[in-house]
């Protein structure tokens, strides 16, 4: 069976293909498999042959050279595309179908494998670090000087681009760019300590050399981690010391640089990069620039960390208030979490940026907190109020804007509860606000609660179909609701974003109960009684149990594992 083929995109012999289905001789010579019949060419210029590392492209010492994309290569294993360039003519590979191939289940395409360890040249981080800053010995010319001046000021400005960044995920990104801009890498990749097992996550991969997998050498990544050394290999593909089939030779690795992220005594992980299938290996001042930005990078992303942890730490504290809120009017339960999931969808379709999201996120959470103050005889009744307990129920969103109106992180989210009862033409409580004077925060809850209230099933009632309640939300829409965020909502939900947040959207299908929200949430096909998924509502663990020959839903713990993905709604 054919390895692929070459298509020939210039030349005498533009338009031929040739099939690879063994060693294919690129030359002058008249036995060549493809005959190019140019000066420029070699007699016995380049071999294209299949190899258990793919389909590879070797030069045999050709005097103009080999070249993919424009760069030299030795030897390169090619991929779907890739152009060749043989003195003047060009030629073009196409792989042959292939099945899909299955991605590790943290999302990345990056393996390790081993080599040997005598092929590397490794050093101190900090001594390389130091010596980036040490001044030319002996006289030094104007143009030294200027070289040392532009890598500074080029690792002054990532610093300074890198530092400025606070979300940990863009974080990622803008270190890689950096590096990326600074020295001539294919590949890069950031990994970091797991903080429970201690083990390495794949944070973050670049790549440009398309989709293709990223082997990567353990033995590389323990000495930078595990020694604090900063390591380089130079010219890999051209280094007799590789045996064949070795990763570095197999991934068209001509030169790697890998260095510890160190935070004081800390070693957080690792900043890997290679270049592939060239002979532009890296030299020491590229692996000097890397652990000048590995210093400052590691800095930063420790500062990030931090932060999202204070950030889990108040996230999880409105948790807590808003379960308070859930266990206290249990005729109600699920609500706020219904709630924030179609706010966010309505949020969403109005083009609100992740910040806003956020906070949107939290204001949905506590959009209720109010009711802490109300009653249990009137949160708790399972008849509909009467005049004078809905008066007093009418208190709650000035209750929950009083509790929270001390807490300065907490300011920003007073509008979604203080505000949520308000209406679009001034009927609503509790100041009477009308059209824009309402605050947009206030505006969105209004909808997203109403919509919840409607299609969730009370012990006085049962829920509405969503498909009325959507049509009643658009009868309203300009009088009781602010009509974008009205539109918003419907078109979520027409869309198929909302669908799944609804309390019984699935309780017709094979599904059970959230235990901690009552939204009903699919059985995958082939789960199994113990099989764990997440509810999509309030995203706890259920693990699947029987009993009396019915399935129900136990909430698990964050450290079960097992979980299988909830089926989609339809």
């Amino acid at each position: 069976m054919a390895r692929g083929r070459i298509v020939v995109l210039s030349g005498a012999l533009k338009g031929k293909t040739f099939d690879i289905e063994g060693p294919l001789l690129i030359g002058r010579n008249p036995d060549s498999s493809i005959q190019l019949d140019d000066l420029q060419v070699s007699r016995r210029h380049a071999m294209i042959e299949p190899t258990s590392a793919g389909t590879t492209l070797r030069d045999l010492g050709s005097g103009n050279g080999t070249f993919v994309a424009g760069r030299r290569i030795l030897e390169y294993n090619l991929s779907e595309g890739d152009v060749v360039q043989i003195g003047p003519i060009e030629l073009r590979y196409e792989a042959p179908a292939k099945p899909p191939t299955e991605i590790d289940k943290d999302g990345s395409n990056v393996r390790f494998e081993t080599d040997l360890e005598g092929t590397l040249q490794a050093s101190s981080a900090a001594n390389v670090y130091q010596t980036f800053f040490t001044a030319p010995e002996g006289v030094v010319t104007k143009k030294q000087l200027e070289s040392v001046q532009k890598r500074l000021q080029a690792v002054y400005e990532a610093n300074q681009t890198i530092a400025s960044e606070r979300d940990l995920k863009k974080l990622f990104e803008r270190v890689m760019d950096q590096i990326f801009t600074l020295v001539p890498a294919n590949n890069g990749v950031i990994l970091l300590k797991d903080d429970k097992s201690d083990e390495l996550v794949t944070e973050y991969v670049k790549s440009d050399l398309g989709a293709q997998d990223i082997v990567i050498s353990s033995t590389i990544v323990n000495r930078a981690l595990n020694n604090g050394e900063a390591v380089i290999t130079r010219n890999a593909a051209d280094d007799s010391r590789f045996e064949s089939g070795m990763s570095i030779i197999a991934q068209n690795i001509a030169s790697v640089m890998c260095t510890p992220l160190l935070h004081q005594d800390e070693t957080l992980g690792v900043l890997y990069v290679d270049t592939r299938g060239t002979t532009s290996a890296f030299i020491e001042g590229d692996l000097e620039m890397l652990v000048a930005l590995a210093g400052p990078a590691a800095i930063a992303i420790k500062n990030a960390q931090y932060l999202y942890k204070l950030e889990m730490a108040y996230h999880d504290t409105l948790i807590v208030l808003a379960n308070a809120i859930e266990m206290r009017d249990h005729y109600t339960v699920g609500h706020t979490w219904r709630v924030t999931n179609f706010m966010m969808a309505i949020a969403r379709e109005l083009g609100w940026d992740e910040d806003k999201l956020k906070q949107c996120e939290m204001g949905g959470v506590l959009h209720d907190v109010g009711k802490i103050g109300v009653e249990d005889s009137i949160l708790r009744k399972p008849d509909r109020l009467t005049d004078e307990e809905y008066a007093k129920m009418k208190v709650h969103p000035e209750r929950g804007a009083q509790m929270m109106r001390d807490v300065e992180f907490l300011a920003p989210l007073i509008p979604y509860g203080l505000y949520h009862h308000e209406r679009y033409d001034g009927k609503g409580y509790p100041f009477g606000l009308a059209g824009d004077d309402i605050p947009i925060e206030g505006r969105l809850v209004a909808v997203a609660d109403t919509f919840d209230a409607m299609t969730s099933n009370r012990p006085y009632r049962k829920g509405k179909n969503p498909d009325a309640a959507i049509q009643e939300i658009q009868e309203v829409s300009g009088t009781q609701f602010d009509p974008t965020c009205a539109e918003a909502l419907v078109k979520a939900y027409r869309d198929g974003n909302i669908a799944r947040i609804m309390q019984d959207y699935l309780k017709g299908e094979q599904s059970v109960a959230c235990p901690f929200c009552s939204t009903h949430i699919g059985i995958p096909e082939d789960a199994q009684v113990g099989a764990i998924f997440q509810c999509n509502v309030c995203h706890r663990r259920v693990k699947l149990e029987v009993r009396n020959e019915a399935y129900f839903g136990e909430l698990v713990s964050e450290t079960e594992v097992d979980v299988a993905t909830p089926t989609p709604a339809k």
